[in-house]
């Protein structure tokens, strides 16, 4: 590992610190294993980055190491929804080459694709970019949870977010993807909906996991623009064969 990745690594342990209100510099001796050295330490104490207290036993991050890790995490966790959402595959190794390209371009514009996420995978919110603040308010009208749409209402899945990695497997295996089409039939006892030709029942918990394009499919289009919508619909299909290649 490069010096410079390993300290990007230290950084975003720290940051993961500091969301779990951790301040132990053991707790990241751990985190780090092998790749714990002093020397690694004192480098970014001297960048400015990192802090000590008096007898090294409590670390964490400077204004700039803050400002520094924002980046990195907001890249990685972006690569995460892109992954998991998009291309499929090992998410998380994934992510971890993409945290050190910080383009705060790329990312951005990687953002805006997906809808400005809040949240990655893991249910760990994803630190706001530029991006985010231009379009707030529309970031935030656009998805809305399966638990908000109403009754004989349909909506095409987003993404889906979750802090347990089996709730995301069990949604996985039951076809509920990004771009599949969600009809809701019930809500009570439990939520019933259609999906990929299935009726399937879900609890309000992983229901609420489930975050859909506010924009509704309630009726088929009228027969003028039917076919502009399956050119609209093969044409958006392309596009997402592309970015998987």
């Amino acid at each position: 590992m490069s010096q410079v990745k390993r300290k990007e690594e230290y950084i975003e342990s720290l940051w993961n610190m500091v969301e779990n209100g951790q301040h132990a510099r053991s707790v990241l001796k751990s985190a780090m294993g092998e790749e714990f050295f002093l020397e690694t330490l004192e480098e970014l104490r001297d960048d400015g980055l990192i802090k000590l207290d008096t007898d090294g036993t409590e670390i964490g991050l400077t204004g700039d190491g803050m400002a520094y890790a924002r980046k990195l995490i907001r890249a990685h966790r972006i690569g995460e929804r892109l992954i998991h959402d998009v291309l499929g595959g090992d998410f998380e190794v994934g992510a971890c080459e993409m945290e050190h390209i910080m383009n705060t371009g790329l990312v951005d514009s990687i953002c805006t694709l997906l809808g400005h996420p809040r949240e990655c995978p893991h249910g760990k919110p994803i630190p706001e970019g530029g991006c985010c603040r231009r379009a707030e308010k529309v970031a935030y009208s656009s998805v809305i949870s399966l638990t908000e749409m109403e009754i004989g209402s349909s909506a095409r899945v987003a993404y889906v977010c979750s802090t347990q990695d089996q709730q995301l497997h069990i949604i996985d295996s039951l076809q509920i993807k990004p771009g599949a089409l969600v009809t809701l039939h019930q809500k009570y006892p439990s939520y019933v909906i259609k999906c990929e030709g299935s009726h399937i029942a879900l609890d309000e918990e992983v229901a609420s996991n489930i975050r859909l394009w506010k924009e509704s499919t309630n009726s088929a289009p009228p027969p003028d623009t039917a076919e502009a919508g399956r050119r609209k619909h093969r044409h958006g299909k392309g596009f997402w064969n592309r970015l998987r290649k």
